[in-house]
């Protein structure tokens, strides 16, 4: 890991690059100097550490980080700083110098800044770099030190999960460790694909420990994933959107049926029935009345969820019956049926069934929900930011609304920290994001808007590819990748461990790294000092490896050990796993959750008050989708699409590696019942089409998905032909920008198409 001369093949041991894939994995890189060249890689594997230890596994890197090598040496890496000299999103660039670029970049930033202020400045969300020292939060730092910028709060991965699961539990850390999945009897994967979105290092691996340990494990999806088809004794395929129905099907079974953890009800829980209601709400609908149909007059039986989950009624019956009997039980939530409408219900609901059968503060138990480990966890963003000195927060996924309408959104809008925006957005900075065209919804839209440079004056986008949303940029600066920079990362939501990501690599021609890129502005905007504190990034390495001695791992090495030993991972066993909700299930009285109650809320007093029982009911309830099978929209678009995450991509980085396409190929999923009927052969060129846009692509059969619904994996990179169809197969063609009504999260898992055979 020094910088010795190396004569024969080394082997060094960094962390993968964070894309945000749900994992923090070790890769050994391969390298050798080059007399041309210098350093290179020649290929990539992963952890050699030995063992397959329960308390302390390998952190094995999927393909796509096996693959990097693809993408280090893409032909079409961003070499120099440009500017555009076409149309906006034509993606028509000329090569300019560094200083000409900082220059343009800083005299904008001050240019809006004086013209409207601060909260006309944005850097938008983006998770293609997470090793702290790259991506978004270089420039949140860099913004706030300028004076600050408008502020986004939530995630486009769990926006729903992050609002709705404090409303029940008064926290997100309502998971336990991994390790005590072992414990479990039981296991639900509800809409969850750990085998290749990953969701924690390991945690394909734990499920399959718990296996072997003598669990049952269902897999309750539209697909037959991978994590169906190698964890699951079971796969239940649902139609998307009605996951809530079926859950609440499963809690009237266990009413009715007296499987309910009753003692456990009436101890920890607040709304199960009448005589639990809080005394302001006395009278409102509790949640076993909604369950019964008490109050609406229907009953959520099996027969009823049947019909519209096409899950047959007596597989119902028995999952609620197993998941009641067999404790202790895990109800994992996967992330794809929170994008969704009202993606808060199915949260809620997935925290009641886990609270009415007992499987609460308990080994082997799941609380679900977020999910967090209990004690501390991983940090995302130790790298830090500062104070923003613009109090005004958004949603971060209504960026596009504060373009067009910043200065009318307020509080039901979603905005925090202010009584109204005093400003539309004006000036872009996206560092590591895609999330301004290819991942944002509804494509089509967003490209109207960034084309309009009266609302968007100003975009720069820093980044290792022209992708869909570089292509709108007006300067765009060439990024390293994580190999030719410094970082260091933890776990991704889960793990015990620490990952170096020493600088292996000279940067790639004139491109930087973000700190680099954004500590040069600093120094041009007068606060280079401040900026960097007098660190390079090595030396920031340094610093929050001591940050990370104070807070999790005192015993942490140093920098210099890390290095001379080349393990590049420093991992801690867990040999105890930490169960959240042991003392509130011990003694509620004396731990109460953080709730109003105390206790857990079957009953949102909180929801209750907002007033809004058709979109945010005071206890968890299916409510039809604005776009669904059962609506009059379903005459036109029939069939429901979902974009799961594939091992071709992370989000939308890799899309342009040809090893994973090769692999992977890029295809829209049909079951052959829906193709036949629409006349439609196996690899035949298909239309796919909404109001909202269209997409040409090959089609692919496949068995593993449910009639009436197709699959299109997110993140193919948008490619527009001179119709503005769509030619890759990007999904957020296709999608709404209409989001949740609580979390005002994404939805865009809300989709209904058409689907026919196209022209060749």
């Amino acid at each position: 890991m020094t910088r010795q001369q190396v004569n024969e093949e080394n082997v060094i041991r960094v962390g993968c690059p964070a894309h945000n894939c749900g994992g923090r994995c070790l890769l050994a890189v391969h390298v050798k100097d080059d007399p041309v060249q210098g350093r290179v890689i020649t290929r990539i594997s992963t952890d050699d550490r030995p063992g397959d230890s329960v308390a302390d596994p390998q952190l094995r890197a999927c393909v796509r980080g096996r693959s990097y090598l693809r993408r280090q040496y893409h032909p079409d890496r961003l070499k120099y700083p440009m500017k555009r000299i076409g149309p906006r999103g034509e993606g028509t660039f000329q090569r300019i110098s560094w200083d000409e670029a900082l220059d343009t970049v800083a005299g904008e930033m001050q240019r809006v800044k004086a013209k409207y202020g601060s909260s006309a400045l944005f850097v938008p969300y983006g998770t293609g770099g997470y090793s702290q020292l790259t991506g978004s939060q270089t420039a949140r730092r860099l913004m706030n030190l300028f004076g600050g910028c408008l502020g986004i709060y939530n995630s486009y991965s769990w926006g729903a999960t992050n609002i709705a699961t404090p409303y029940i539990y008064g926290t997100l850390k309502s998971g336990n460790q991994r390790q005590d999945w072992l414990n479990a009897k039981y296991i639900i994967m509800w809409g969850w694909n750990p085998a290749e979105m990953r969701d924690g290092t390991n945690s394909d691996f734990f499920i399959k420990k718990a296996r072997e340990n003598g669990a049952r494990v269902i897999c309750i999806d539209p697909r037959m994933s991978m994590s169906a088809v190698s964890l699951a004794d079971e796969w239940i395929p649902i139609r998307p959107g009605t996951d809530t129905a079926m859950m609440s099907a499963m809690a009237y079974v266990m009413i009715t049926e007296g499987l309910v953890d009753t003692a456990f009800v009436e101890t920890h829980c607040i709304g199960f029935d009448q005589s639990q209601m809080p005394a302001a709400a006395a009278g409102a609908e509790s949640y076993s009345e909604y369950i019964l149909g008490q109050r609406d007059g229907v009953p959520k039986s099996p027969d009823w969820a049947a019909a519209l989950t096409a899950v047959p009624q007596e597989t119902i019956i028995r999952i609620a019956r197993e998941y009641a009997t067999m404790k202790p039980g895990v109800l994992y939530q996967g992330y794809g049926m929170q994008r969704r409408a009202y993606g808060e219900q199915v949260v809620l609901a997935g925290c009641a069934l886990a609270s009415i059968s007992g499987n609460v503060g308990v080994s082997g138990g799941w609380a679900s929900g977020l999910a967090l480990q209990p004690e501390d966890g991983p940090s995302w963003n130790l790298f830090p930011t500062g104070g923003n000195p613009v109090k005004a927060q958004i949603p971060c996924f209504l960026w596009s609304e504060a373009v067009l309408r910043g200065k009318e959104m307020g509080p039901a809008d979603g905005v925090i920290g202010a009584d109204k925006l005093d400003n539309n957005i004006k000036l872009i900075y996206a560092v590591a994001s895609n999330a301004l065209i290819n991942q944002h919804a509804n494509i089509n839209r967003s490209a109207r808007i960034l084309r309009d440079e009266s609302l968007v004056e100003f975009i720069v986008v820093q980044d290792n590819f022209l992708t869909s949303s570089a292509r709108f940029a007006d300067i765009l600066l060439p990024a390293c990748t994580q190999f030719e920079a410094w970082g260091v990362e933890d776990g991704w939501k889960y793990g015990e461990e620490v990952i170096l990501m020493p600088q292996i690599l000279e940067p790639l021609a004139e491109s930087k790294s973000d700190f680099r890129i954004c500590a040069d502005l600093a120094e041009r905007l007068g606060f280079g000092e401040a900026y960097t504190e007098g660190r390079n990034e090595r030396e920031w390495v340094e610093w929050a490896l001591d940050r990370y001695r104070e807070t999790r791992f005192p015993e942490l090495p140093d920098l210099a050990t890390f290095e001379a030993t080349n393990q590049g991972v420093y991992s801690r066993p867990v040999t105890h796993p930490a169960v959240a909700f042991t003392d509130f299930r011990r003694d509620p009285e004396r731990h109460p959750l953080n709730t109003p109650s105390g206790k857990i809320e079957l009953f949102s007093q909180r929801l209750h008050e907002k007033g809004n029982p058709e979109e945010i009911p005071a206890v968890p309830k299916y409510i039809q989708e604005w776009e669904s099978p059962f609506g009059p929209e379903a005459s036109r678009y029939p069939l429901q699409a979902i974009g799961h995450h594939t091992l071709h991509r992370v989000h939308s980085t890799h899309d342009n590696v040809d090893w994973l396409e090769e692999a992977f190929p890029h295809r829209l999923l049909i079951n052959p019942i829906d193709a036949k009927y629409r006349g439609i052969a196996d690899g035949d060129l298909v239309k796919l089409y909404n109001d909202r846009g269209t997409i040409i692509m090959p089609c692919q059969f496949t068995n593993q998905i449910m009639p009436g619904v197709v699959d299109l994996p997110q993140g193919g990179w948008w490619t527009p032909d001179e119709d503005g169809v769509d030619r890759r197969g990007a999904i957020n063609v296709l999608t709404s920008e209409r989001w949740t009504p609580l979390a005002f999260g994404t939805a865009q898992h809300t989709i209904m198409v058409q689907v026919e055979r196209a022209a060749a």
